[in-house]
């Protein structure tokens, strides 16, 4: 039986780095709820946190509904 190819979470929809290891900024959107989430690294730290709207709250993407149902 051929093995189903594993399908990532997570999609990368905006990366801005400085330096090679010094300091990265990164947009993810979960392809399950359509969250998006900022990273940031900066040195040996890094955090992660969604992107909220100007009313507070979680900024959501558009996500097909293939991707969706995988995740479900």
């Amino acid at each position: 039986m051929a093995k189903e190819a594993k399908k990532e979470r997570f999609k990368v929809v905006y990366r801005e780095v400085k330096g090679l290891v010094d300091e990265a900024k990164v947009v993810l959107i979960d392809l399950k709820t359509g969250v998006n989430y900022l990273f940031v690294q900066s040195g040996y730290a890094g955090g992660l946190t969604p992107l909220l709207d100007e009313n507070g709250k979680p900024v959501i993407s558009e996500v097909d509904s293939e991707n969706k149902e995988f995740f479900e």
